[in-house]
């Protein structure tokens, strides 16, 4: 009897202990397991609106409380990159305000990083934060002005933004736009609101200091007739904002219960006019129907067929003795 308790005892005694030693292995495998995948979150921006922040810039430390500061601390070093790259420093200046909320983001607050320039191949200091994907790697600088001059490269040494560098550099409005249209950002309001920025806060000046006596100013075209013709890229929002005039004025001048629009597709934008405008060779002339400018690759023929008239009455109308034409040369194409 007492062998059988004895028996009993010993076996009640090795099974607790390979109990606690499988409880053990158990517990030090979750332990590992967890600090491989342990993720340490940085807090988010909880700057207020007029909070003062400082920025190093040219080896200054410089305080910024508004946007109007920020464009203080950094139009020379926009215009300098502006100098050295070709990309306007209204452009530049816009991009900084909108990406780093007027300097107050955490990008260019802890990194001097104002154009949220990644990685990548960099070598130097580096900041963790939370973009695309949760702790992305970020290029930190000791001052701001080699962050603008990283966003010069970027533009500059980039096949894909080359159609920039073609354009005016006065012609902010269409460096906005290529921007968007090459990549640079996903949003679609993007060019709208670098366009926004440059004229509430009068931008273009900058340009304008850079260029001197090369400078001419760039305007858009002033459409004097009652009809627009809509273009890859218009929305109602965009069409009313170019003629000044509300979305709804637009729909109800047109009969329109949507927003919805088509290349092509003629809407009214003059309650007073008759006149439409022409269209040469794919872009609109600022001037009324009663008169057309010859675009390249237009012959008498083709634009007969446009409007709807004999080569014979074309001549007639313009006293031409041939067929032969010029480009930018103005065509009557109807009795005034």
């Amino acid at each position: 009897m007492k062998r059988i308790i004895m028996l009993c005892l010993l076996t009640c005694f090795v099974f607790s202990c390979g109990t606690k030693k499988v409880a053990v292995k158990k517990k030090t495998s979750n332990k590992q397991r967890t600090e491989q995948v342990s993720i340490r979150k940085l807090p988010k921006e909880t700057r207020k609106v007029g909070e003062e922040v400082e920025e190093v810039v040219n080896g200054v430390a410089v305080k910024i409380a508004s946007t109007e500061d920020y464009i203080a601390a950094f139009k020379t070093v926009a215009q300098e990159e502006m100098r050295l790259y070709g990309i306007p420093a209204s452009i530049t200046i816009a991009q900084g305000i909108l990406e780093s909320n007027s300097g107050k983001g955490r990008l260019s607050v802890e990194a001097n990083n104002h154009f949220g320039i990644k990685c990548h191949d960099w070598t130097g200091e580096r900041i963790f934060h939370d973009d695309d994907a949760d702790q992305e790697c970020f290029r930190k600088y000791n001052d701001a002005k080699y962050s603008y001059r990283d966003h010069s490269l970027f533009l500059s040494q980039r096949s894909r933004y080359a159609a920039l560098f073609k354009l005016k550099k006065e012609d902010y409005k269409g460096w906005a736009k290529e921007l968007r249209k090459a990549g640079y950002a996903t949003d679609k309001k993007y060019p709208d609101k670098l366009i926004d920025l440059i004229e509430r806060y009068g931008l273009n000046q900058f340009d304008e200091e850079v260029l001197g006596n090369t400078y001419v100013k760039f305007e858009e075209p002033i459409y004097s007739g009652a009809t627009y013709f809509v273009e890859k890229g218009d929305s109602m929002y965009s069409i009313s904002k170019k003629f000044n005039m509300s979305i709804k004025e637009l729909q109800d001048l047109n009969n329109l219960k949507s927003s919805s629009l088509s290349i092509g597709q003629e809407l009214r934008i003059n309650r007073n006019s008759e006149d439409t405008i022409a269209v040469v060779s794919g872009t609109k002339s600022p001037i009324t129907n009663t008169v057309h400018i010859v675009g390249k690759g237009e012959t008498l023929y083709s634009i007969s067929k446009k409007y709807n008239i004999s080569i014979n009455e074309l001549q007639q109308l313009n006293g031409l003795n041939d067929t032969g034409l010029s480009v930018g040369q103005r065509l009557k194409i109807k009795n005034q």
